[in-house]
């Protein structure tokens, strides 16, 4: 099994009461049982997602054994109706970053790593 570990950034609406409601979503049973199936399905093994002021930064744990494509993906989450209402009630929550006009959850790229210094 081979885990990685992928790390994402989107923002929030700048408002106080979408940045309340985004975390009540995802308290302990917020999210629909059927969304949290089809993360793990995808070889989730952990999620965990962070904010400070309006930015989210995600961090997310996977068996890329177990990862589809970006299109199989895509065309599960499309066929779940539960899915793609959660991804519809999500972003209607998120606003793209400024260097990534369109686009939420932007992955990053990984500059340090305290295990690669000397």
């Amino acid at each position: 099994m081979t885990v990685v570990r992928r790390c994402f950034a989107v923002d929030l609406n700048d408002d106080a009461d979408v940045i309340a409601a985004y975390r009540r979503w995802h308290e302990p049973g917020g999210p629909p049982a059927t969304v949290s199936a089809a993360i793990r399905a995808d070889g989730v093994t952990e999620l965990q997602i962070w904010l400070t002021g309006d930015r989210l930064f995600m961090i997310m744990e996977q068996d890329m054994a177990r990862a589809p494509s970006v299109e199989e993906k895509r065309e599960r989450d499309g066929a779940n109706p539960d899915v793609a209402a959660w991804d519809r009630l999500m972003a209607s929550m998120q606003k793209p970053l400024p260097s990534h006009p369109g686009q939420t959850w932007v992955e990053m790229e990984r500059i340090y790593a305290l295990s690669e210094q000397l």
